[in-house]
């Protein structure tokens, strides 16, 4: 089997200069390609200096996470891909874990490594901990995490299924990835890898997190968290997410709850006298009626496809996290 790791850079080279070299010392069984998605930095000229057997593509303007990674792996042929952000620092036999996994799970399309905190390793980190899932409203949370809730890694989560794979370290089958159209260029960055596996289920296939290969990410090397451009990003993306994976039968009725809550959240960026927050908000929803009334396609994958739609966890983690007070995802009750 052949895995290419793809790691994608934007203006990046102190993270290249940090981790690079330990994914190369940790991964002999793939071949490592990065992807300056229009730097404006000198990465490419240090990767050519300092790293030249690593291959390096580059493009001139920044196409987001989706239009970045669907633009390299077009250009890379494997049987596997790696999608990895650059400030991943994999763990011994991080690689050697995932490929048997593959092996030994034909239905699986997509699995990620347990994710770590850089900074605290005992931790799981906020952008995909063990794996995630969706509420009955379409809000993602993670074994490891409920909203800023994190767990300390003490093994009580095991290799498993999951409804959804983070795209900081994703790795998966290339033949599934463009059988449902690769990453939705329309999220730019943001839940596309949630969007990604929804469509991959929906296309028969399953998601995993795999114990056994674990993870460093430092998170936030991008956009960080609170920064008003994120913000927009996630309410925005959130409802296309739903928009475009939901069954008929449940759609409007989620939708519509969805924008109340929305609206209720923006109602206390205000009161908190978060005005950039607010309009994020409020352009969020502006851009999604947008996306909905005028958009071209609103499904990516073909009507025999569409007729297999998956479901996640059946209630809402906001009453049971703010109400109930369930702060531990072993709290949850599937």
């Amino acid at each position: 089997m052949s895995v290419a790791i793809v790691i994608l850079n934007f203006n990046g080279k102190d993270f290249l200069a940090k981790f690079l070299p330990k994914v190369i010392e940790t991964s002999p069984e793939g071949k490592i390609y990065v992807a300056d998605n229009g730097s404006s930095d000198d990465s490419v000229s240090f990767l050519q200096t300092h790293f030249p057997h690593i291959t390096c593509i580059h493009w001139a303007e920044n196409l987001g996470y989706a239009g970045g990674y669907n633009h390299a792996l077009q250009q890379i042929d494997a049987d596997y891909y790696v999608l990895m952000n650059s400030d991943i620092e994999p763990k011994k036999n991080w690689l050697n874990a995932l490929n048997a996994y593959f092996v030994q799970k034909p239905e699986v399309a997509a699995a990620q490594p347990f994710l770590l905190d850089y900074q605290k390793p005992d931790y799981f980190e906020y952008a995909g901990a063990a794996g995630g899932y969706w509420d009955i409203h379409g809000y993602p949370f993670c074994r490891g995490r409920l909203f800023d809730q994190i767990e300390k890694n003490e093994g009580q989560y095991q290799t498993s299924k999951v409804s959804w794979a983070t795209g900081a370290c994703l790795m998966v089958r290339s033949k599934a990835y463009w059988e449902v159209g690769g990453l939705d260029t329309d999220f730019f960055a943001h839940m596309e890898e949630i969007d990604l596996c929804w469509r991959l289920q929906r296309a028969g296939h399953h998601i995993a997190a795999v114990a056994e290969s674990e993870v460093l990410h430092v998170g936030g090397g991008t956009l960080a968290q609170g920064n008003p451009f994120k913000t927009y990003l996630n309410f925005r993306n959130n409802l296309i997410l739903l928009y475009k994976n939901l069954a008929p039968g449940s759609l409007f009725v989620t939708l519509f709850l969805r924008m109340l809550l929305d609206g209720v959240a923006g109602l206390k960026f205000l009161a908190e006298g978060e005005i950039r927050q607010f309009l994020s908000v409020l352009k969020a929803h502006r851009d999604f009626y947008g996306y909905v009334f005028f958009h071209a396609k609103k499904q990516n994958l073909s009507p025999d496809l569409q007729k297999k739609y998956i479901s996640s966890y059946p209630n809402s983690i906001l009453l049971d996290y703010f109400l109930k007070k369930k702060k531990g995802f072993r709290d949850l009750k599937f």
